[in-house]
């Protein structure tokens, strides 16, 4: 039987995980297979595989049923009975890029996904978490309560969107063990590779760039080769930082390529880990 996702807290140490999508075409899967055995000798606690339950990918895993209800369930039994014990369960983003609606049938809130997750079977269920606050929720204090409650439906850990300043992921942390949040929360690490990309990325997260940062990306931009150095420095002290605190894991984004996670968690302080899936 595979290993749930909460033994790997209990060791003490930081987990290190990363995160993959399916591709839309076969030299993108080619793609990811390299990649993949890549990063297999870093020895990551457990990988994430995204899957859009409405998405253009899912023909290629799983045929799904009519109702959204149904179609789920027998995703998370076909999990368990591949003997996968650890489940990220996230509203996710809209197909099209526009406004985020209700799939009619679906679950109106990541919570509630949560809780069907959790009581299908004895899944370890992570959930999404915002340090400088979901991009579509009214204030801090509100965001804050939906990820109580994701909690108290039966999340057993947070991982958190992207962000580039600890600042934000220490006061958030502060701000879960107040409220009673007690659960692993994981940090969300995006490399930077490309200044274009990344500006994207945080605009469509609602995360932000620290404005040192942001200067020295524009002032290389240009130079491929300078962005990825500074990328790296940048990801491996705000790492290392965050080790520094305690951070109960780290879970690079990787955008399915290797050779810059490779390179940052190369320069980490690690006292071992072994794989889960």
């Amino acid at each position: 039987m595979r290993m749930r996702i909460d033994q790997h807290f209990r060791a003490g140490t930081p987990t290190i995980s990363f995160e993959f999508f399916p591709p839309k075409t076969d030299e993108g899967w080619t793609s990811l297979y390299h990649t993949i055995e890549q990063l297999k000798p870093l020895r990551p606690s457990y990988v994430s595989v995204t899957y859009g339950a409405g998405g253009s990918t899912r023909s290629k895993t799983i045929e799904l049923a009519a109702k959204i209800h149904n179609e789920i369930g027998a995703i998370l039994d076909q999990l368990w009975n591949s003997n996968v014990r650890n489940v990220l369960a996230l509203r996710g983003d809209p197909p099209t890029g526009g406004p985020w609606t209700m799939t009619p049938g679906g679950f109106e809130h990541a919570g509630d996904l949560v809780e069907y997750v959790a009581k299908r079977h004895d899944f370890f269920t992570a959930c999404a978490g915002f340090p400088e606050g979901h991009p579509q929720c009214l204030n801090i204090t509100r965001d804050m309560e939906y990820l109580k409650a994701k909690v108290d439906r039966g999340a057993n850990a947070v991982v958190t969107q992207l962000f580039f300043d600890n600042t934000d992921f220490l006061r958030f942390r502060d701000a879960c063990r107040r409220a009673g949040i007690k659960v692993p929360i994981v940090a969300g690490i995006m490399p930077i590779g490309n200044v274009t990309q990344i500006k994207r990325f945080v605009t469509m997260c609602g995360a932000k760039i620290p404005n040192r940062l942001l200067t020295k990306l524009e002032s290389l931009d240009g130079n491929a080769d300078d962005v990825y150095r500074a990328g790296i420095e940048y990801a491996v002290n705000q790492c290392r930082d965050l080790m520094f605190h305690d951070v109960d894991g780290l879970h690079f984004y990787t955008l399915n390529k290797s050779p810059a996670t490779v390179d940052i968690v190369r320069q980490l302080p690690r006292a071992g880990a072994s794989a889960a899936a």
